[in-house]
This record gives structure tokens, C-alpha cells and sequence, in this order.
């Protein structure tokens, strides 16, 4: 959990915005996975999101689905992502590591369970996309009894009433989804994200990560200085899938210096 306050801090302190970037574990397979994972930090991440595999990613477009399509095919489960969180840190210590998944997954393994072994594996924050405010109380319970963050979504249609409700309790960031729609289904405005971020911040005093519709690195400098963290997903998915991890890397090291600009 504290990799992600120290990462945070360390961002003020440079007075610029943060890249979180998103892959699905072990696609396509585990050790091309890691390898990625491994390089990331080095190419300009600041956080890494890290999907779970599901055989039902409803909140993701095709980019994303396709990853997880492969990731199951290739054998990849929840287990095996707590194992490539853990074969992570024996070469990265220090970069925040946030799992983005499902309930359905957590359910099958054993909420206290889960939360335990991510948090012995390395991991410091979870986003479960489909778990309503309404139900999330027994798994914040454990995911602080674990020393982990569960982060609070946010979206545009979530009305100032919705945000308090959202946000009381919260911890780490807040994720604000920036467009209506799927990951990869649209493409975000800077002038619209903006706003929605100083909305937000008026209800809490965390950090902001805008994500969804955020793909190309001239989004990624407009933002720059306007949240404190910028998330991109599908286009790095994308590449991965189509020229491999080191031009994955390359695009990384590209929205990472329009992240600091």
C-alpha cells in the first residue's frame, strides 16, 4: 500500500502528473507477461494496473476482451497473476502494482483469501469494476485488514450525491472513468476530463487517475498537470498484440514523456 502514497508524494514533489499503464496478466502468456511487467518501470511507469483474466470482461472493449481471451487460453489465472506479481518484485520493489478485475474471480477464490495473498505477493490496490458502493463493505474490510487500497470508481454520470457516497472511506486515488462505454470505445476530450476531475476534487482530497479514452501521447501532454494521474490501456494492448513487448515499451516511453511535458 505504501508504494502507492510514496509514488504518489514523489509526484507532487516534481510537480507532474503520473503514467499508469494497463496490460493483462500473462498475455499472451506468463513469461512474456513478465517480461513486460519487468520493463516498465524503466520505460517511464509510473503505476502499473494489472488485469485479471476473466472469461467476462463486460466493462471492456475488444482490445481488451481479446487480451483476456488470450491470457485464458494461455493458462493464466488468478493464482498465476499473484505469481507474476511476485516474480515482479524480485526485480521491482518499489513501483506500485494495482489489480483491475472482476468480482467473479475474487468470489470463486475467498474475498479474505484473495486479499491476503495479493497483498503477499506485492500487490498494493485492487479495482473491482462491477462492485456496487452498496456491497463494497466487506471487501474494503478486508482489503484494509490485508493493507491493501480498494479503489473508488467514479464516472461522468455519477452526480455530485453519487461522489459523496462513492467516496466516503475511499483510499490511494479515486479512478475517474473519462468516457461513457467501454475501455477503448471512445476517446476522452481534455477540456471534459478536467472538469470532471475538479468535481471530483471537491468531494475528496485523494488524487485523480483518468482512464478510458486516454490513447495517444497528445492526449496524455494536455492533461499533463491537470490530474494527477493519466491511465492508457487499450493502446498499449494493442501494440503488445500486434509488435510485441519491445514496442510496448517504446509507445510507453513515448506517453511518458508527454506525461512529464
Amino acid at each position: 500500500m505504501k508504494r502507492i502514497e510514496h509514488t504518489l508524494a514523489r509526484l507532487r514533489t516534481a510537480g507532474r502528473s503520473g503514467l499508469v499503464t494497463y496490460f493483462t496478466a500473462g498475455d499472451p502468456d506468463f513469461d512474456t507477461s513478465l517480461t513486460l511487467l519487468r520493463g516498465l518501470a524503466a520505460a517511464g511507469a509510473d503505476l502499473i494496473e494489472l488485469g485479471l483474466p476473466f472469461s467476462d470482461p463486460v466493462a471492456d472493449g475488444p482490445v481488451i476482451q481479446a487480451a483476456h481471451i488470450r491470457a485464458r487460453a494461455a493458462g493464466q489465472t488468478v493464482a498465476l497473476t499473484l505469481d507474476l506479481v511476485h516474480a515482479l518484485r524480485n526485480t521491482d520493489a518499489i513501483t506500485p502494482v494495482v489489480l483491475m478485475g472482476y468480482l467473479n474471480p475474487v468470489l470463486q477464490y475467498g474475498i479474505e483469501r484473495f486479499m491476503q495473498d495479493a497483498a503477499h505477493s506485492g500487490v498494493d490496490g485492487l479495482i473491482l469494476v462491477d462492485l456496487p458502493i452498496e456491497h463494497i463493505a466487506p471487501y474494503d474490510a478486508a482489503a484494509r485488514a490485508a493493507g491493501l487500497h480498494l479503489i473508488r470508481m467514479s464516472a461522468p454520470t455519477s452526480d455530485d450525491a453519487r461522489l459523496a457516497q462513492i467516496l466516503v472511506g475511499a483510499g490511494g486515488f479515486v479512478y475517474h472513468v473519462s468516457v461513457n462505454g467501454t475501455t477503448g470505445a471512445g476517446a476522452a476530450t481534455p477540456e471534459d476530463v478536467a472538469q470532471a476531475v475538479e468535481r471530483v476534487h471537491r468531494h475528496t482530497v485523494l488524487p485523480v487517475a483518468a482512464g478510458f479514452g486516454i490513447r495517444e501521447a497528445a492526449q496524455v501532454k494536455a492533461l499533463a498537470g491537470r490530474c494527477e494521474l493519466i491511465v492508457v490501456g487499450s493502446a498499449l494492448v494493442a501494440r503488445l498484440a500486434d509488435q510485441g513487448v519491445a514496442a510496448a515499451l517504446a509507445q510507453v516511453r513515448e506517453l511518458a514523456e508527454a506525461c512529464a511535458t
